[in-house]
């Protein structure tokens, strides 16, 4: 994720991240979940199913000092997702596994998530509504787009 779209996420999420548990989903190096720590977030929970970009998590979250904060599960989103709580879920699959982005809003709907970012490219159209998770916003910079969905609207 680019470090000026990052700071647009936050920038919206400013009053929801404190406190809150933040589900990094396909993680990746963590820098997400990492900036959700660093802007007050409870906790974070990393998903990622590469043992080294786990590795590379954890020795992120070691430097920042996040360890304590922080729990990261070597696992598929689909496997995790039933084992986590969250307040805030932000996905961001690997641009090609377009099959990813349904499959989880639907997962993360069936589930009762409350607030969920998906972060795609603008050639992906995603659904207006996963189940009760309706598209509430949308933020496009260059070729990255920041889906928001909420339930209920």
């Amino acid at each position: 994720m680019l470090d000026r779209m990052r700071e647009t996420l936050f920038n919206v999420l400013q009053t929801e991240v404190p406190g809150a548990v933040f589900a990094d989903l396909y993680a990746g190096t963590g820098a997400v979940g990492i900036e959700a720590l660093s802007r007050g977030a409870k906790e974070a929970i990393f998903v990622e199913q590469n043992p080294k970009a786990v590795r590379v998590i954890e020795a992120n979250l070691h430097a920042f000092g996040a360890s304590a904060d922080a729990r990261v599960r070597l696992k598929t989103v689909e496997e995790a997702l039933p084992e986590i709580e969250a307040d805030v879920y932000f996905l961001g699959p690997p641009y090609p596994a377009v099959e990813e982005y349904g499959k989880t809003l639907a997962a993360l709907a069936e589930k009762g998530a409350k607030l969920v970012v998906a972060q795609h490219d603008r050639k992906l159209d995603l659904e207006e509504r996963y189940g009760a998770l309706e598209r509430t916003r949308v933020l496009k910079m260059g070729h990255n787009v920041l889906s928001f969905y909420r339930t209920g609207g």
